[in-house]
């Protein structure tokens, strides 16, 4: 009896021995037969295994990278290539900017000239280029080296603004039509938020006296909204560029400030405000450089900062405006 159960016990410790190498070979084979199945033709990860990724769009700045984001949700992955407070007009490009590019699926730029640099950045890139502009009425700038081109800050117009997430919901249904009904949705929603800031900034702006409705700013950056708001505008340059700040320019601002008994001059959040610091000096108006008092225009703040939104950015500008001409001279 012991014989036996002994040569049963060895046949057994004799068939597992043989059952686990079969099941090893057998689970390479099925990891092997997983790993040809999860692959399409050409080598892409199927669906079906992997969480699907979402596709990327890459804005030229924080402004429109907000914007797009509202009508975005949670479906696309929507990136800057600049940073908050960053410059835009002579951005250069970083190589990551470059590889960024390269792996976008959409590129949305604001057009009319805005982004100089931007015809060498995306050379490379077979993303799809959109700019957001397209359906403006164009304002020309009136002198300088830029003269007879379209002054490229239309977004600081509300109006504008809607016509910018209008050419966003049409790029992002076209970029993914799944979702197409709720891009839309959250563009006529977030249009509703930008229209609502321009009747505030309407109502704001039209409590100014006749006699005090010049915005004297650094750049030429608020044709759009004085357009709008029915505002004079006196600029010491109209476009940021290699000429900022010359004796001429800022003998023909003070002049002008002189005339029109502005209370206060302004200056933008990406520019040196020291051209400006000596109109206000020669006449005698108010200036302010701190952050809560500068104007911006071509880049948001960071999330603690004034201006985290486009929405804000308008608010914020409307207020200072209606705030520095309100006052008496320094």
């Amino acid at each position: 009896m012991v014989g036996l159960m002994g040569r049963e016990a060895s046949s057994r410790r004799g068939l597992r021995l043989l059952v686990a190498p079969t099941l090893l070979i057998l689970a390479g084979i099925l990891v092997a037969y997983g790993m040809l199945t999860g692959c399409s033709q050409g080598g892409a990860p199927s669906t079906q295994n992997a969480g699907k990724k979402k596709p990327v769009v890459l804005t030229t700045f924080t402004v429109i990278q907000d914007m797009a984001q509202q009508v975005a949700g949670d479906h696309l992955d929507v990136q800057s290539i600049t940073k908050p407070g960053a410059e835009i007009h002579d951005y250069e490009p970083t190589p990551d900017d470059i590889t960024r590019a390269e792996g976008a699926d959409l590129v949305l730029d604001n057009g009319l000239g805005l982004e100089r640099w931007f015809e060498r950045f995306i050379a490379d890139s077979h993303a799809k280029r959109v700019e957001l502009s397209k359906g403006v009425e164009p304002m020309e700038i009136a002198e300088g080296e830029y003269q007879g081109n379209a002054n490229p800050h239309a977004w600081m117009s509300p109006k504008n603004g809607q016509i910018y997430v209008d050419n966003i919901v049409k790029a992002f249904s076209e970029l993914d039509p799944d979702h197409a009904d709720e891009y839309k949705s959250n563009g006529e929603a977030y249009k509703a938020r930008i229209q609502k800031v321009a009747d505030e900034l309407e109502e704001g702006l039209s409590k100014l006296p006749e006699g005090s409705r010049t915005l004297v700013t650094c750049e030429g950056a608020f044709s759009y909204l004085c357009r709008d708001a029915k505002l004079n505008e006196v600029y010491l340059w109209p476009v940021n560029a290699e000429n900022e700040g010359t004796p001429q320019q800022v003998a023909s601002v003070i002049e002008k400030v002189r005339s029109a008994g502005v209370p206060t001059v302004f200056c933008e959040s990406t520019v040196n405000p020291k051209a400006m610091q000596q109109v206000a000096e020669a006449t005698g108006t108010n200036l302010s450089t701190d952050a809560d008092h500068m104007l911006y225009v071509d880049s948001l703040s960071d999330a603690d900062g004034p201006v985290p939104s486009y929405l804000e950015l308008l608010r914020h500008d409307a207020r200072v405006i209606v705030e520095g001409l309100s006052k008496g001279r320094s």
